[in-house]
């Protein structure tokens, strides 16, 4: 990791940056791509799995069989995690639920606000180096408990044609209507148009490498929503010496072993902390499975040393995390003043893990600075929000010359006219 001391602030924006292509550098290659689905479909589904995945498939669709024989192959210790995991998660977003907003603006004028679910919804659950499942919780959960009618899920196929088991099986258990074998760029394009097995969703949600985060930007270019632009995953750690820094390696490598292209970055006000730490991160990554991963991560991240809590603070907010733990003495300020940041982890028990799992919170969350402008999933993104509006006699006769004079001064006399015919006819056809 890259130790930096005290930089300026001019710096920050360097020193902050993530480890990832500019859309531009992938953009062709997407359109492409899309260009071919949207005319061949299927068969061009199919030519991108055997080139990406290296696999000739017959079919892309996952058959019931397939879905059923992986529950078996599922130990019940899992089984029963998992469903934890669903139940903790359902609590948290029934409780999102909201009633319907109605209020009378004026004597006869009834407005409100209701939610309904969006149809049908697109979920891309990433293969590549690690099977996670614990995403199809994270977007199906809400989206069953939203109502929508469709969840169409997209995943890559491993080198034998076949679906990781545990994704089959928790996509069974939460409602997912149909599986497919496909991933990447070609997946996204798949759902965004619809082929002769896929169906054309509304909105896509789920994370991805960059080549997906930049194919579901393409994507709104065809009327298909998306949740946000999730791409390589990310953490910022805020530490002093009320932290444990062991508990802190370890959180840094629980983010850094996602991905070569992920980045952890560390700020302290402690150098006794950014020492302690970095010092656990070289005897922990050792004993990794996924150690060669972690380390390509590991170089794209930092140890940054800070002044005091407030340059700290303004530095968390410039980054906008995806992930972010707080573990200092002072974390009611943290807590208070941080307005950047996809999910918030506070204290040394709560380690970033919980979230990607079983606490209850959404892990599809904004990266790459999106933090700033994006929420992370949430029940109301399976959900739009409509509003409506009754008038009466009262009403129309109360709010008509507000109307009037407003349409005529923007020269929209139509607009006028819709409300002087009813005022007429209220009085009778008098002029």
């Amino acid at each position: 990791m890259q130790r930096i001391e005290n930089p300026p602030k001019q710096d920050w924006k360097n020193i902050l940056k993530r480890p990832t292509q500019q859309v531009g550098d992938i953009e062709s290659t997407v359109e492409r791509i899309f260009s071919e689905v949207q005319n061949d479909g299927d068969n061009t589904l199919l030519k991108y799995t055997a080139e990406f995945d290296k696999v000739e498939l017959d079919d892309l669709k996952v058959s019931s069989q397939e879905i059923e024989d992986a529950s078996s192959k599922i130990s019940e210790e899992l089984k029963q995690a998992i469903k934890v995991a669903k139940g903790n998660i359902a609590r948290f977003h029934e409780a999102q639920k909201s009633e319907p907003v109605v209020v009378e603006t004026m004597q006869g004028v009834q407005c409100w606000q209701e939610k309904r679910p969006i149809q049908k919804v697109g979920l891309y659950i990433p293969g590549g180096t690690a099977p996670l499942f614990s995403t199809i919780l994270m977007l199906a959960v809400p989206a069953k408990i939203a109502g929508c009618d469709e969840i169409v899920l997209c995943t890559p196929p491993d080198s034998t044609g076949n679906i990781n088991e545990t994704i089959l099986y928790t996509a069974k258990l939460c409602g997912v209507t149909q599986v497919f074998k496909v991933g990447g760029i070609q997946a996204i394009a798949g759902m965004t148009f619809g082929t002769e097995s896929i169906p054309k969703v509304f909105k896509i949600f789920g994370p991805g490498n960059q080549f997906v985060t930049v194919a579901k930007q393409i994507a709104t270019k065809y009327g298909v929503a998306i949740d946000m632009p999730a791409g390589p995953s990310e953490l910022l750690i805020v530490a002093d010496d009320s932290a444990n820094p062991e508990f802190v390696a370890s959180d840094l490598l629980s983010q850094a072993e996602h991905g070569v292209d992920s980045q952890v970055v560390l700020v302290s006000t402690s150098k006794r902390m950014i020492e302690q730490t970095e010092e656990a991160i070289k005897n922990q990554i050792e004993l990794l499975p996924r150690k060669n991963i972690a380390k390509n991560a590991i170089s794209n991240s930092k140890l940054i040393l800070v002044q005091n809590d407030k340059v700290a603070l303004d530095l968390i907010n410039e980054y906008g995390p995806e992930h972010y733990i707080v573990c200092v003495e002072n974390e009611d300020f943290y807590v208070a003043n941080t307005i950047n940041a996809g999910s918030v982890f506070i204290g040394n028990y709560t380690p970033e893990s919980a979230g990607d799992y079983a606490s209850g919170t959404n892990h599809t969350l904004p990266t790459n600075g999106y933090a700033k402008q994006y929420s992370g999933v949430n029940l109301d993104s399976f959900l739009k929000s409509m509003t409506f509006q009754k008038i009466d006699r009262e009403g129309i006769q109360a709010l008509g010359t507000t109307i009037e004079l407003m349409a005529e001064a923007e020269g929209l006399q139509a607009h006028k006219n819709a409300v002087t015919l009813r005022l007429k006819e209220l009085k009778g056809g008098e002029q």
